[in-house]
């Protein structure tokens, strides 16, 4: 006999998958507002980690825009074949453009903060059709 109190499999599993974008959300969102509050660090990084020179603060305020829309989709679960697809691409390409810090760990240990960010957002991919916690 099921005990009543306790809650299925699949609630468990929508609680598990909202409490996995909302964290993957915060990380985001935060990354959003360092573009406009900080725009040139955002040029920074891109130099850095991207090779790409000369961004001014009217192209990270631009992405910034781009990456705000991005992340309010991802966090209210629209399309999320292609919100929580991009959300994915996004953050792999930030986990793979960082590499020389993992060389280095011990002096990066933050950096490794992005492996469990990254299965996260895999697995929000992967069950993306199950994931319907407040979702539009």
């Amino acid at each position: 006999m099921q005990n009543t109190d306790s809650l299925s499999l699949q609630q468990k599993l929508q609680w598990s998958l909202f409490s996995l974008r909302l964290g993957v959300f915060i990380v985001m969102f935060v990354w959003t507002l360092d573009k406009f509050i900080n725009p040139g660090h955002g040029s920074k990084i891109l130099q850095h980690f991207y090779g790409v020179e000369g961004v001014g603060e009217s192209m990270v305020y631009l992405f910034g825009a781009l990456q705000l829309v991005l992340v309010l989709a991802f966090l209210a679960g629209i399309k999320k074949r292609i919100s929580y697809g991009l959300v994915l691409l996004m953050h792999a390409g930030s986990t793979f453009s960082s590499y020389a810090k993992y060389f280095d760990a011990f002096n990066n240990l933050l950096f490794f903060a992005a492996w469990p960010m990254l299965a996260a957002c895999l697995a929000l991919y992967l069950l993306r059709d199950e994931d319907t916690k407040f979702t539009l």
